[in-house]
Parts: C-alpha cells; structure tokens; sequence
C-alpha cells in the first residue's frame, strides 16, 4: 500500500471490500500453515477480519463503513502508529498476492474511499510451482520445513498404480452431447438481468479493438462439437476481452469465421487452465493469411490483368467504424503525395492511428504488397512488439517519403530497433520522434552544403607549391578534388644552404666525442 502521508490514510476515511470467491478448508489451512510464517500473524488477522466482513456464503461488495471499525476489529487505537502497523500488513497481504488495494477519488465524491479486493489463496499445486513464493517460505522456515509442508498438503498416489504405464481414457461426457440448447432463440432480457445481478467486477475503461462482428453464437455454432477445445470456447460466452481480442485478430488479417473457428481449434491455442494465448492466435492468424495472400495473388495473376481493389470503399469501410481513436491536430503529419486526392490529412490521419499495418501498408502501392516489405513488417509487427500507430508512423516516415534508398531491409530495421531503445509506444511519441528525426535530416544537409561552400571558396594551403600541387591532384583524382587531411608542412630548400658559424660546429664536435666516449 502506498501511503505518502498518513494523514491520507485514518480511522475517519471510509472503505468497502469486494470478494468473489469463499474460503474453504484446504484455503484456510494454507493461510495459517504456509501465509502465515511468510507475512505473520497480523497480516492475516487483517485479512480475516476484511473476509468476514462479508457473510461467508455469499460474495460481492460490502457496506461502506469508517475504517475505525477496521481499527476496532483488529484492537488499535487510533493513533499514528496503528496507521502503520495496518499499512505494513496490507502491504505484506498485496505482496503474496492476497489483496488489491485501491484509492477512489474524483469529483462525484467529496472523500478519498478505500476499496479492499481481497483473493483467494493459491492452492497448493499452485504455490509450490511459484518459486519467489516458496524461496520467501525457504527464508522464513527452512528448506527441511518446506518440503515436509509440501508432503503435508498432498496425498500420494497409490502403489500399485504409481510409476505404471497405463493406458488412460478419457471416458466423461461433455455437455454438449447430454444438453441441447436452442442457439436460435437467444433471449437478452435473461442476459442483460444475469449481468446487472453477478456480484463481477467492472472492468474499467479501455481503448475499443477494431472488430470483425463475430458473435459469440456464430462461433459455438460453427466450432467442431468433437474438438479438445470446444470447453475452452464455451467459456468465451462471458469473457468480453477474449472475444474482443479473436475479433480484433479477424479484423487485422481478414479472417472468416471458419478460420476463426479452424484456428481455436489449434493446439496452444489456449493454455491448460483454458485462457486464450493471444500472442500464439495471432501468429497462426498471420500465417494463414501469408498462404491466403500467396494464393490470391496466383489467382489474380491467372485471371486477371488489372487489380480489383476499391480503395475508396475501402476507407470509406475503415472512415465509418465506431470507437476510433481521436488524433489532435498537432499531432498531424502530411499526406504523401502517394495518397494525395485519396483523403484529406485528417482522415489520413485517421487511418494511420486505427488501422492495423497490414491495411494500412496496402494503400501505398497499387497493387500488391510486394513480399518482403511486408515480411519486414511482419517481423517488426511479431518479434519486436510495435504498437500498432507506432508501426504506421515508420510506414508513413520511410515509405511516404518516396525516397527509394531508404526503403532497405537494414533502414527499417535500424529505424525500428531505435524506436524500441528509445521506448516509442504511442501515436504522439512516434510523430515526435519522425519530427526530430526531420529536423536531424535538415541540420546534416545544412552542414554539408556549409561544407562544400567552404571547400569551393579556397582551403588554405601549407608548404611549397610543389607539395601542395602534388597532393592536390592526388585527392582530385579519388575525391573530386575535396582532400580529407590537411597538407602539412615540409623543410624548405632555403635551409639546407645556411652556413654553420665556428663556435657552433666545435659544439657538434664535442658533443659528438662525448658520446662516443673520448674526453
């Protein structure tokens, strides 16, 4: 819990708890038996005191009460170093993961309110296989202790069936083949009413995905009644952000539902607790549409001279979708002259903030995307994690300057790997970044015009003509006249005639018999 100041912190603010789930006795014994020596005994005396302030056979929220009565509870007075004392075992609680603690503040309230969310504790399979857990109980008990706790909670597995090699089948009924629902008649009076009365949480806000508009009825309807995974998918009937995430990658690599259904039917495509592995959909996503791409263009080269795209009923697909991000006006960069007369810089704009790359990449060439830009992309896309604003803003920077030579595998990769170092993860910081890099680009242009006007009005020469001449045309000859190193200055002829005087050359003399050892 961070507290800057206690005094944000009393007896006199108000909080609420919020649970979903009840402790049963396997939970209550991992609490004493392996929370406790990690986090003490207050800090799970805070946490049985926020649990039972709910009836323990119900869940959902509590009342909202002064946090004396949390005080109260606990046997504290209420004083400055009670504050700490729970602050300190809210804190132990939020690091094992047993708490969430949350401040709410704004205008519709006139006081700082306190939520607690507690968890349940792990189970202990769970536990055991998080390490930075067990080596926290390791510190406080030892290692003998830990593995005899871990004996403790688990029951062996019989003799004469351990270590065998036995065929297992699995023989239990899924629902599907004992109930038949009628997914015709979806009734969202029932729906709207479970939803309004479920003690979940409200997720907060977040940003809109783009969505290709398949429901959640479409996709069991059409999904393999046989299939491993069709449990995993029958639970998406609830989880709004697993739909959205599969729609947003329908969306981005135009994907029907059959090959939506085809691909969560994939192994890896959901983990073994059930939870959809975003990351392994979208890059099975992105090779499906590698080999849809592949075969459209064999068939457009075998059946058609022109391309068929509408890229004005295309935009104006993309102009009417709901929930797009806003783009600020300082923020605008130009229009290339590849996509000028096709939109004006607001929607350009538009497109280049919302717009997955791969549709975004289409409107710069006519035809086709040829291959490897759009495998480097791919590659910037998968491997190095860009949002996706930010690859636009890399397209719009070295594909809509038209200049050729920096459309090279090395610049996209170089431009790319220096927005990830300097940690470019928003529309605004990549539009900043291209302007420096703009302003980079003119000040070098700058100097090196400088630089040849000071080469052109004459560089001062050293030594004598003949050396100066010599190297002169050497540099002419490699370098168009433009030499790299100054010329130094060599021993004229004009000394090699002057006259010793008598006193000077009986000085040599004497320096010379010195040295060889005469006196």
């Amino acid at each position: 819990m961070r507290i800057p100041n206690l005094m944000q912190f009393t007896e006199h603010h108000r909080y609420y708890i919020f649970r979903d789930f009840s402790l049963s006795s396997l939970d209550g014994r991992m609490l004493s038996l392996i929370y406790q020596p990690m986090i003490g005994a207050f800090a799970i005396g805070l946490y049985q005191q926020l649990y039972h302030s709910i009836p323990g056979d119900s869940a959902g929220y509590s009342r909202l009460e002064p946090q004396r009565k949390l005080f109260l509870g606990l046997g504290l007075e209420m004083n400055e170093k009670s504050r700490r004392q729970v602050v300190d075992a809210a804190s132990r609680l939020e690091a094992v993961g047993l708490l969430q603690t949350s401040r709410l503040g704004g205008s519709l309230l006139e006081e700082t309110v306190y939520e607690y969310e507690l968890v349940c504790p792990l189970s202990p399979g769970e536990f055991f296989k998080n390490m930075h857990l067990a080596m926290l109980l390791r510190d406080k008990v030892g290692k003998y202790a830990v593995i005899e706790l871990r004996e403790l909670f688990g029951s062996p597995e019989p003799d004469e069936l351990a270590g065998a090699e036995l065929e297992k089948e699995n023989i239990s009924v899924p629902f599907y083949e004992l109930f038949k629902l009628n997914m015709q008649s979806f009734d969202s009076e029932l729906e709207q009413a479970l939803t309004e009365v479920a003690p979940s949480r409200q997720s907060a806000p977040r940003q809109e995905l783009a969505s290709a508009g398949i429901a959640y009825g479409e996709l069991l309807l059409r999904f393999p009644r046989n299939s491993a995974n069709r449990p995993y998918v029958e639970r998406l009937r609830g989880n709004d952000d697993g739909l959205a995430q599969i729609n947003y990658v329908a969306y981005k690599y135009h994907l029907s539902v059959s090959a939506v259904c085809r691909l969560l039917d994939e192994d890896e495509v959901f983990d073994s607790s059930g939870s959809l592995n975003v990351d392994e959909l979208q890059l099975r996503a992105n090779q499906l549409y590698r080999q849809d791409k592949k075969r459209e263009d064999d068939r457009q080269r075998m059946l058609a001279k022109t391309p068929m795209t509408n890229d004005a009923a295309d935009m104006q697909a993309v102009d009417e979708q709901e929930d797009e991000a806003e783009v600020l006006e300082q923020y605008y960069l130009p229009v290339p002259e590849q996509l000028k007369g096709r939109c004006d810089i607001q929607q350009y704009n538009m497109l280049m903030r919302n717009e997955p790359h791969t549709r975004f990449l289409r409107r710069f060439f006519p035809g086709a995307v040829p291959d490897w830009i759009e495998g480097v992309f791919e590659r910037i896309d998968l491997n190095y994690r860009l949002a996706a604003p930010v690859i636009n803003v890399l397209i719009h920077y070295v594909i809509g300057a038209g200049d050729s030579g920096r459309v090279t595998r090395t610049f996209l990769d170089a431009v790319a790997s220096n927005m990830l170092i300097k940690n470019i993860d928003t529309f605004e910081k990549a539009v900043h970044y291209v302007r420096e890099q703009a302003k980079l680009e003119q000040d070098k242009e700058r100097r090196r015009e400088e630089a040849s006007t000071g080469d052109a009005g004459g560089r001062p020469s050293y030594g004598n003509a003949r050396g100066s001449g010599s190297r002169g045309g050497r540099a002419g000859n490699g370098r168009g006249g433009l030499s790299g190193k100054p010329n130094i200055p060599i021993v004229s002829e004009e000394y090699r005639n002057d006259p010793i005087s008598a006193d000077k050359l009986e000085e040599l003399r004497k320096l010379a018999r010195k040295l060889d050892g005469k006196t």
